[in-house]
């Protein structure tokens, strides 16, 4: 049965686009979450640049392209309801994902620009281990001494972050702090800040990331 959209949750029964092996069968699997104002069709097309054998690729849409409506780091309930659904969103598939027989240790979870955000919020927020996690372009969500006490953990995951050193959008020292709280929290952190790049992604960060993902379910 698909969620409906609610007040409390605007990304509930929203699509989820697919590539790659056919998710029954498949030995692993990678959630990808699409940027502010972009779609899951545009994120998905990283798919065509980690070409791995038995892995399903799978996106899901935001409600009106975005997932909360300000700023990463504005106060956080300022935010809501828009980033408590964008988890409800990823559990949904977590959980279509396990259903399907591929558990969370062969599942990685990447996003670009607010769905890096979400990624590490999300792997922050429910910390265990997983196949592997890709923030490209983000960091941990709220302002500047936000607690970060966040519980469990994330026992060895591998954790790429990749990022501008001058980016617009993603202070660099955001993306410190981020790799700092997932290194605590049990995580394999390779945290990578390029001089003067733009806001986008990298053929070096392409590269990490496709060494993660051929690791799933080694």
């Amino acid at each position: 049965m698909t969620a409906s959209p609610t007040r409390d949750d605007p990304h509930a029964g929203q699509p989820v686009r697919t590539a790659g092996a056919a998710l029954d069968g498949a030995r692993a699997a990678v959630i990808l979450v699409h940027g502010r104002g972009a779609s899951a069709e545009s994120i998905l097309s990283l798919a065509e640049a980690l070409p791995v054998d038995g892995v399903a690729y799978l996106a899901p849409q935001a409600a009106g392209g975005t997932w909360y409506p300000l700023g990463f780091m504005s106060p956080i309930p300022r935010n809501e309801p828009g980033i408590t659904s964008s988890m409800w969103a990823i559990d949904r598939l977590f959980a279509r994902i396990a259903d399907a027989g591929v558990p969370p240790e062969r599942t990685m979870l990447l996003g670009f620009s607010q769905g890096a955000c979400l990624a590490t919020e999300y792997v922050a927020r429910h910390a265990r281990r997983y196949g592997g996690v890709a923030g490209l372009s983000g960091g941990l969500i709220g302002p500047d001494g936000t607690p970060r006490d966040y519980a469990g953990s994330l026992d060895g995951t591998p954790v790429f972050l990749g990022c501008s050193d001058v980016d617009f959008h993603i202070p660099a020292e955001r993306v410190r702090e981020t790799a700092e709280v997932l290194a605590r929290l049990g995580g394999d952190v390779d945290m990578r800040l390029y001089p003067g790049m733009g806001h986008g992604v990298n053929e070096d960060e392409i590269e990490a990331v496709r060494g993660i993902v051929q690791g799933l379910g080694d």
